[in-house]
């Protein structure tokens, strides 16, 4: 039995993602970059992560090109330039990088200087599937900003985390159940 389109994607749109832009390009005129949510960490030794592109974005190419991208985490003011680099502003290509504040990473793929988290990766490893690569990028270089609050994509639209209720240790977890009221 197969799941409905529609239906798996309206499931999955109750599930946030950090927003984040996945950006390639050393050479200034040939850069490219996409906004994504499937982005995350895969392993701290060596340091990786994994990033899901469609293979018709223009920096799935490019990717395999350059055998280096960077994933740069979004905070509450870059909801414009997720729009942006998601192609609904109508600029595309190296034009994307006009906004916002960017260097060149140790492997020279650019690097959002005040993203929440940016990590320059070399590609490690591809796999694909029937829409998309999913890269693994072993991490030569990252950088975190604290203070801002994270940008995230849920029910079709951007939001931010204002209040972290608490924080939770392995150690303070046991077999009863969690309810809000332990977090204020």
């Amino acid at each position: 039995m197969s799941v409905d389109a529609k239906d798996f994607k309206q499931a999955m749109r109750q599930c946030a993602g950090a927003v984040a832009l996945v950006t390639v390009g050393a050479e200034h005129g040939k850069r490219t970059g996409l906004t994504v949510t499937p982005a995350c960490s895969l392993s701290d030794s060596p340091p990786s992560l994994i990033v899901c592109v469609n293979r018709n974005a223009s920096a799935h190419a490019r990717i395999r090109e350059e055998g280096a991208f960077a994933v740069n985490f979004l905070h509450e003011d870059h909801a414009l330039l997720a729009l942006t680099f998601s192609g609904q502003k109508g600029v595309n290509g190296d034009d994307r990088f006009a906004f916002g504040q960017w260097t060149g990473g140790v492997t020279g793929a650019p690097v959002l200087t005040d993203a929440v988290a940016a990590f320059d990766c070399v590609l490690a490893q591809e796999f694909e599937t029937t829409t998309h690569s999913i890269f693994i990028g072993e991490v030569r270089g990252a950088s975190h900003s604290d203070g801002a609050a994270p940008l995230v994509y849920l029910r079709s639209s951007f939001h931010v985390p204002h209040e972290i209720r608490g924080t939770v240790t392995v150690g303070d977890l046991d077999s009863r159940h969690l309810s809000w009221s332990d977090f204020s």
